[in-house]
């Protein structure tokens, strides 16, 4: 495939942490990228041009302007679908987006919203093409880390997807993290585990930060050595080191670990992330969360 050109429709703080990402990966080699130009339509003039503020260092790459969601389609060879969930139906029922789409390759990056109904919305009231003419939508969810290239990225498999589209898909999400394909059925708790489990560890981390600044730490201070905790708890990880076997190795009989483990076990602290993913989970397919 030659370079191509990418339409972001929307960029707020996930689709400017793609974009902030993909500039800094491709920025000494701007010539030979797949991708080589990116579109950016706003709702907002207040956010395009904060935006261009943003990415001043990279005007010649990057146009970015308030409502110009039909043009950046009509432009752009790949369409990535980056606004609010709750506003895709109206941007995609716009007249002509249809037509602007015809063939082309959309990835969404909106949660719990499924090409099927990606697809509706397009064609909403409209007599659905040829299957040659309709665009492959493909869904992908990087999280916020993107922006610093430690995104891991959750990607639908598509049947759909020749192996040209399928090579610039994780060239692009590559460049800011590493890449996961998964089923379809999978998407949606695989959204959770990757877009979501950052601010669900959060918690845990704020509550271990208020314990240290109890204690008498300053909590800069605490925070750098957590940040460093995690680091270390991320490379046994991948090591292949299971949470259980962990927390087996660093309890030792009578000791503090044991008693802050028995702590949060008495709370139901393990059990209550677990509802956590269970119900962002649910949520995302559309269920009733219980209460």
């Amino acid at each position: 495939m030659t370079a191509s050109t990418l339409a972001f429709i929307g960029c707020g703080n996930m689709g400017s942490a793609i974009l902030s990402g993909l500039l800094d990966s491709t920025r000494s080699e701007s010539q030979s990228a797949k991708i080589t130009r990116f579109i950016v339509s706003t709702k907002s003039a207040s956010s395009a041009e904060k935006l261009r503020s943003t990415y001043a260092a990279d005007s010649t790459r990057v146009d970015i302007a308030p409502g110009q969601n039909l043009r950046a389609m009509q432009e752009a060879n790949i369409v990535m679908l980056a606004c609010k969930p709750f506003l895709a139906e109206e941007i995609l029922s716009e007249e002509g987006v249809a037509e602007a789409l015809v063939g082309k390759f959309v990835i969404s990056v909106m949660a719990g919203k499924t090409p099927e109904e990606i697809m509706s919305f397009i064609y909403k009231n409209k007599a659905l093409p040829t299957d040659t003419e309709k665009p492959v939508i493909v869904r992908a969810m990087p999280n916020v880390a993107a922006s610093i290239g430690k995104s891991v990225t959750i990607i639908e498999g598509n049947p759909a997807l020749s192996a040209e589209r399928a090579a610039i898909l994780s060239w692009a999400f590559e460049q800011i993290g590493t890449v996961k394909y998964v089923a379809s059925n999978l998407v949606d708790a695989g959204s959770i585990i990757s877009g979501a489990s950052m601010a669900l560890v959060s918690v845990a981390l704020d509550g271990i930060l208020d314990g240290a600044v109890i204690e008498g730490y300053r909590r800069g201070e605490a925070l750098e050595i957590s940040a460093q905790v995690l680091e270390g708890m991320a490379g046994l990880l991948r090591e292949g080191v299971h949470p259980a076997v962990l927390r087996e190795n660093i309890s030792s009989p009578r000791g503090c670990t044991i008693q802050g483990l028995f702590t949060l076990e008495k709370k139901g602290v393990r059990g209550t992330f677990a509802e956590a993913v269970v119900n962002g989970t649910k949520h995302l397919r559309g269920e009733k969360v219980g209460g």
